[in-house]
Parts: structure tokens; C-alpha cells; sequence
């Protein structure tokens, strides 16, 4: 958790994903496209992305990707986020987390 903890350090919107996740890019363009602009880790690209994702787990992650965190915070996977979004909760977490303003 050590390892995910400073990777989500200060940064209002991190994605933890894999290149060839659909779901991953679909949760990287809604959060573009309401002006955030989070930080994407492609865990099949960076040397310590199997450690990141068995860290995952250990947080209570159950799916690989996409794994969102907003304001630091474990939102989930994108059944999370769109949940959230639908519900009209997903901006004012952005604003919360400074990822957005209005």
C-alpha cells in the first residue's frame, strides 16, 4: 500500500489501468472531458505495475483496471464512476479533490 500511497500523493485524479483496457480509456475521456486531467499509470508498462496491482488488492480492490482514486480516496472501478456520475456526484467529488473548478 506504501507504493500506491505515494503514487496517489497530491495528485487530485489518479487511473491505475493497462494499455489495452477499453474501460480504462472510457473513465481517462469522461474525466477529460468535465476539464480534469488525472494521472494515468499503465501498470503493463512500468516495472513495479504487478506489485502495484497486488497493492490494489490488499486496499480491497477486486477487479485489475481501471482503478480510480479521486482526492485520494479508492472510488473503484468504472461501475463506480459512471454510478457516480449518473447520480450527479461524480463533479462535486472532482471540485472536492481540486481536479475541477467552477
Amino acid at each position: 500500500m506504501d507504493v500506491v500511497n505515494v503514487m496517489i500523493q497530491e495528485k487530485p485524479v489518479v487511473i491505475f489501468s493497462k494499455s489495452s483496457c477499453c474501460m480504462s480509456h472510457s473513465i481517462e475521456s469522461l474525466m477529460r472531458g468535465f476539464g480534469a486531467n488525472p494521472t494515468i499509470y499503465q501498470l503493463d508498462q512500468i516495472p513495479n505495475g504487478q506489485q502495484i496491482e497486488r497493492e490494489l488488492v490488499k486496499m480491497g480492490f477486486r477487479q485489475s483496471v481501471p482503478a480510480v482514486f479521486i482526492g485520494q480516496q479508492l472510488i473503484g472501478n468504472e461501475r463506480q464512476v459512471m454510478s457516480l456520475h449518473i447520480q450527479n456526484q461524480l463533479v462535486p467529488l472532482l471540485i472536492q479533490a481540486g481536479a475541477i473548478w467552477i
